[in-house]
């Protein structure tokens, strides 16, 4: 199965799952004149859930040996892409080694690179509408999901240079027990002393119940690709979110249904509600920044967000 063919000008690649649905298609382009990348394309790679990892190890090896292929942003497969293809690489960067996982393929003085940016990209996006000191009401957090977005944003909230800044209990659930077990051996390195409960939820009723037992000013992720890369929530039509508290949906497309739950529920229980733009944008500039070698920080960031934000409003 051939994914890509051989580059004409400089590419950049989306490997994903539906990544023609992605508003990266229309935003790159603006993007690269703004910025000045010349003659440079994006193109998407579609691979289906779980493949054999040999077609990982064809999407990287195509990019590491065709010389126009300059990188690109991994989404869905990070840790499956991380797990067939780290011998590949010259250099994975200590998050990638940590988290076994990669959102970032770059290349630099004929090394191929690998970056895992989702601690670093989720951080900033929560930074962007949690209060400095929000963890100081004694809230909890509940991460749906212990894929690398899920931990990445455990990870960060549990950065010991927070201090004692930091939720007073995490939940994590996922479907599977064994990416539980994955996440609590990354988590532990990161901080033993947290707080942290990992919960088996193969049904959405176990993470209904869950969500009944937060306290009040919480925070709950959706981390799964529900609503986006498989249809549905984590939770059921019944689960009720705790008062005065934080929902941030990671998706920003696609049917967004456990957005919609938390929407109904937005008045009652005087929610605050985000979705997964400013994540997009910031995750995107930042695997841009190792693949064109350029710092999108500051005022050239903002310039991209104002691109983006320009764009999403047409």
């Amino acid at each position: 199965m051939k994914l890509a063919s051989k580059a004409t000008q400089p590419t950049m690649y989306f490997i994903g799952v539906t990544t023609t649905q992605s508003s990266i298609m229309k935003l790159f382009p603006l993007w690269a004149e703004a910025l000045g990348f010349k003659n440079t394309v994006i193109k998407g790679i579609d691979i289906e859930l779980n493949v054999d990892p040999d077609i990982y190890r064809e999407v990287v090896k195509f990019i590491k040996e065709d010389e126009l292929s300059l990188g690109a942003l991994v989404t869905t497969h990070k840790i499956n892409l991380y797990n067939a293809c780290k011998d590949l690489f010259d250099y994975l960067d200590p998050y990638a080694q940590n988290f076994g996982e990669l959102s970032s393929i770059s290349k630099k003085d004929g090394k191929l690179c690998g970056h895992a940016k989702d601690p670093i990209t989720s951080g900033l996006a929560l930074e962007t509408f949690i209060s400095k000191n929000y963890w100081y009401n004694g809230g909890e957090a509940f991460i749906l999901g212990a894929g690398g977005s899920g931990v990445s944003i455990a990870a960060y909230l549990i950065d010991k240079k927070h201090s004692d800044n930091m939720p007073s209990k995490i939940y994590i659930s996922n479907r599977s027990a064994e990416k539980l077990e994955k996440a609590k051996k990354v988590l532990t390195q990161i901080n033993p002393d947290a707080d942290i409960e990992y919960i088996k939820t193969p049904e959405p009723k176990l993470a209904d119940n869950i969500l009944a037992s937060l306290k009040e000013k919480s925070l709950i992720v959706n981390a799964t690709g529900m609503g986006k890369d498989i249809p549905g929530s984590p939770f059921t039509d019944k689960g009720v979110f705790p008062k005065d508290s934080l929902v941030w949906e990671f998706n920003y497309r696609g049917e967004l249904d456990f957005m919609n739950q938390a929407s109904v529920q937005k008045d009652s229980r005087n929610l605050y509600i985000e979705d997964g733009w400013i994540y997009f944008i910031h995750g995107w500039t930042q695997v841009m920044s190792e693949v064109f070698h350029m710092d999108i920080v500051g005022d050239l960031f903002e310039k991209c967000k104002a691109i983006a934000d320009e764009l999403r409003t047409r």
